[in-house]
């Protein structure tokens, strides 16, 4: 692994696990919530709190890097490495004390993104990768499951914001899941993506993710072994995401198309 890439994987690591251990300090006290894109698009206190834990790090010990952040905490850099860090996926679950919530901080460099690390306090779990170098769980090898099999495949998924959006999403949930195992919708792309890493899922699908929210779990489910791709041949990510096990991803890919994922 080059020094710098060693580095920057050391130091999200190091954060991801300062951030998530500030959730759970913080998981049973009073919420100061606020709305954003829509009623069901919540941001408290606590996902500012993890950012700036997280931003002000890095504008202390890599001052020349760029950082992405959801909740605001964008920079400008110089050194060809952007921070893009999600300080609380899963938010909802999180206000319900409900398991499935996570920090998630990927490195870029030149655009392409070579560290992913998902902290997932509640489950224990600390998911890593660098590019190149295989995925991880709490310091061991993980890969996807073996299904084949589409009519035994275990499927997660996420909804929007919107309401008509998420509408069309039950419609759509609704028409697949007649030719699939079963259906879980969690709540936290970064966990959902960690989950086809490691075969707790075979597949997770989601349409109008931002880059925060799959940038390090994207990478980790790729190289635990995984297939992610955009749900549309062609279409860009992170406006859609596919990942699942390689012999799934295309019978699936085919079945979301059939029943209207892109309409």
């Amino acid at each position: 692994m080059e020094p710098e890439v060693a580095e920057v994987a050391e130091l999200a690591e190091r954060l991801a696990r300062e951030a998530a251990q500030l959730l759970l300090d913080r998981l049973e006290g009073a919420r100061d919530v606020g709305t954003k894109s829509s009623s069901t698009d919540m941001v408290t206190e606590v996902d500012r709190e993890s950012e700036r834990l997280i931003v002000g790090t890095l504008e202390a010990e890599r001052p020349a890097d760029a950082i992405l952040a959801e909740e605001g905490g964008t920079a400008g850099g110089t050194s060809g490495f952007r921070w893009v860090v999600d300080p609380l996926d899963g938010t909802t679950n999180y206000l319900y004390r409900h398991p499935g919530f996570a920090v998630s901080i990927a490195v870029e460099r030149d655009g392409e993104t070579v560290v992913g690390v998902v902290c997932d306090p509640l489950h224990g779990d600390v998911f890593t990768a660098v590019r190149g170098g295989g995925a991880l769980r709490n310091g061991d090898p993980i890969g996807p499951s073996g299904t084949s099999d589409l009519s035994q495949a275990l499927i997660a998924t996420g909804f929007g914001y919107d309401p008509d959006q998420r509408g069309e999403q039950g419609l759509l949930v609704a028409r697949i899941l007649p030719r699939i195992r079963d259906i879980r919708r969690m709540g936290a792309a970064a966990v959902d993506l960690c989950s086809v890493a490691c075969g707790r899922v075979d597949a997770f699908y989601e349409r109008g993710l931002q880059a925060w929210d799959l940038a390090a779990g994207a990478l980790i489910a790729a190289e635990a072994g995984a297939e992610v791709g955009p749900i549309e041949a062609g279409a860009p990510i992170p406006g859609s995401v596919l990942a699942a096990a390689p012999p799934l991803f295309e019978p699936l890919r085919g079945l979301l198309a059939d029943a209207g994922a892109g309409e």
